[in-house]
């Protein structure tokens, strides 16, 4: 029997995790996805916020501004992207500055430090290309971006390394209490655990109710982005916000950790859990407001759009607790924005929740904090690269040319422990494929890399999806 199952591989799951594996624990984290980081985790706005927007006294605001405080510890043990480049919040009104001051006054209840309203002269200073009708912005310095599935990737391959057990390709179908415990059953084989870490993201209300009444309701909220060429990327220093409503924070422009410019989300609610689709008028309505923030913007340099689903609970706040009557059955559900700046915070509690339920727990006293170096290539001095090409030359091959992206890394990617098995997952990885060509070129070749490295055909590696099959068979025979 294991000691915790944890359902879901994304961000949540795998802070968890990698916090769970500090400790002498059979752990095993379960995800129906081909691999880590593919719900939530994998399309959203990659911010981690500062903390002065949560209301004072909810979970949001305790984690997200706790969570801040553990990016740059976290970044550099593990090597994963993250830039704390601050934000602003822009009034483009009178009206609007009402927002902001109340803003910062819940920076000043949340104890988020730094942050203060600017006035429209320092506002041109810091952010030279902003909107002329902006009067003034809350500046928090603490604010920034981070890569989500590095990061992810990342948690996960540490807590490999300390001992935790990745199924990816496993879907729970349905669970059933059981002497000290639950026995989990998959469309693979059927688990019995202690204890079940629910961090299912839109799916936490279905695998809670395989336990529990309903005392929850999870709505997937879809936003829509454009990803703008590094061409764009000197046009925006700050993740730029503006003054939010009651769908949310509105849509922002933010520089992304590689250079390119991040502009999104729109807010709409669905009942299809699985709809990624994006739509013209919706992404009419991004562009419209994002030049609002920044009008030099040129969306012509767009390489790609994208759709991603935030898990928007009925409670309004973060649901962080043991299920009542269902005993070693933890929710982490409703994890929306700010779910990626809370995370290492809520892994921590969630952590400490577990062991109460599972009695005497022992520290793992060959926990290693790091994690195996990934080496990009192209950032690398040149007496590094030679050493690089001298040790494996399949640094020397470039396969990548809008990104530099060498054969070295993308074999590096497929055979880490938590290695990646498809197109996109290479791409998450080390990121041929994020360029301007956005894989026009190197896609056949990371397809057939794949194949050779995991001994497969070229019909059998797949773009993400289990399902989602680029080659189907010979033209020509």
């Amino acid at each position: 029997m294991q000691d915790i199952l944890i359902v879901g591989a994304g961000v949540i799951g795998g802070s968890i995790a990698r916090e769970l594996s500090k400790y002498s624990l059979n752990v095993v984290v379960l995800d129906k996805e081909t691999d880590v980081a593919n719900g939530t985790t994998k399309a959203n706005s990659a911010i981690v916020h500062a903390g002065y927007d949560a209301t004072e006294g909810t979970l949001m605001a305790k984690y997200n501004a706790l969570g801040n405080t553990m990016f740059d510890k976290l970044s550099e043990e593990l090597d994963f992207p993250f830039k704390r480049i601050g934000s602003l919040v822009v009034a483009n009104s009178e009206e609007e500055r009402k927002h902001i001051d109340e803003l910062l006054q819940r920076g000043i209840e949340n104890k988020i430090p730094g942050v203060r309203i600017i006035e429209k002269d320092e506002l041109k200073k810091v952010e030279p290309k902003i909107n002329e009708d902006a009067v003034a912005a809350l500046l928090a310095p603490t604010g920034g971006v981070v890569g989500p599935w590095e990061m992810t990737i990342a948690l996960m391959e540490n807590a490999v390394d300390n001992g935790v057990k990745l199924d990816l390709n496993t879907e729970v179908l349905d669970i059933e209490k059981i002497e000290g415990g639950y026995r989990v059953i998959t469309n693979q084989r059927d688990y019995e655990t202690r204890c079940i870490i629910n961090a299912s993201g839109v799916y936490a209300d279905k695998i809670h109710g395989m336990v529990a009444e309903e005392t929850f309701k999870i709505t997937p909220r879809r936003g829509q982005y454009f990803v703008l060429d590094k061409t764009q990327g000197e046009l925006v220093n700050h993740v730029i916000f503006q003054c939010p409503t009651k769908l949310g924070k509105g849509v922002l422009v933010t520089p992304t950790v590689h250079g390119n410019v991040l502009a999104g989300p729109d807010a709409e609610d669905l009942s299809d859990r699985a709809n990624l689709a994006t739509t013209a008028d919706r992404l009419d309505f991004v562009r419209e407001h994002a030049l609002k923030s920044i009008k030099e913007l040129n969306f012509r340099e767009g390489i790609r759009n994208f759709a991603g689903l935030r898990a928007q609970p009925s409670t309004n706040d973060f649901i962080i607790e043991e299920v009542e009557g269902a005993k070693g059955f933890i929710d982490v559900a409703g994890i929306k924005s700010p779910g990626l700046s809370s995370a290492p915070a809520i892994a921590v509690d969630v952590v400490e929740i577990a062991k109460k339920i599972l009695g005497d727990v022992a520290l793992n006293k060959e926990f290693k904090p790091n994690r195996k170096k990934h080496y990009e290539f192209i950032t690398e001095t040149a007496e590094k690269k030679a050493e690089l090409i001298n040790q494996d030359r399949r640094y020397g091959n470039m396969i990548c040319r809008c990104e530099n992206i060498t054969e070295g890394e993308i074999v590096d990617s497929i055979h880490r422990n938590v290695g990646a098995t498809t197109v996109d997952g290479v791409k998450k990885r080390c990121r041929p494929g994020m360029g301007r060509c956005q894989g026009g070129f190197c896609g056949p070749r990371i397809q057939e890399i794949l194949a050779r490295e995991l001994g497969k055909s070229l019909e059998e590696i797949v773009l993400d999806k289990a399902d989602s099959y680029i080659l189907t068979g010979e033209t020509k025979k």
